[in-house]
């Protein structure tokens, strides 16, 4: 039985199902005020950074590595990392301001408070139970078209 099929449950991230093996973290850039995005892939219980996607190129200045550059027929810039960062869990802080949001197969799961600032811890794990719901912009489909 695969990973993710039959009793335990689907593959998630914090109950986000998993879509084609990849997720992504949304957020708006608090300096640049710009959509953006960390695209992930996992494998088994693991998964790996290996691009970030926004609508400012000074986003992908911000994170200071190595990594191609490329921009989208619709302008979207696009670091892929040139060292992937993979990880067994992530702990992020997240705030109303920056807006993080799980991101995948077209369904969001957002992970900032109402107010103030809030720690999550990311994992991948087989969960019964799912969350999300459709995406909104600026986390539509379309910001993630032809960045893969």
């Amino acid at each position: 039985m695969a990973l993710g099929s039959g009793g335990a449950g689907r593959l998630t991230v914090n109950g986000l199902p998993v879509v084609a093996g990849a997720f992504s973290i949304g957020y708006v850039h608090s300096i640049y005020k710009a959509p953006s995005a960390e695209l992930f892939t996992v494998e088994g219980r693991r998964f790996t950074m290996r691009a970030v996607v926004s609508t400012n190129e000074s986003v992908l200045e911000y994170y200071a590595v190595e990594g191609a550059r490329t921009r989208t027929p619709d302008g979207q810039w696009v670091l892929r990392l040139a060292t992937p960062a993979t990880y067994d869990e992530l702990s992020l802080l997240t705030t109303s301001i920056g807006r993080r949001t799980l991101i995948s197969g077209g369904r969001c799961l957002p992970l900032y408070p109402a107010t103030g600032a809030a720690e999550v811890r990311l994992a991948v794990e087989l969960t019964p139970d799912v969350r999300g719901e459709p995406c909104r912009p600026p986390y539509s489909q379309s910001f993630f078209l032809n960045t893969e």
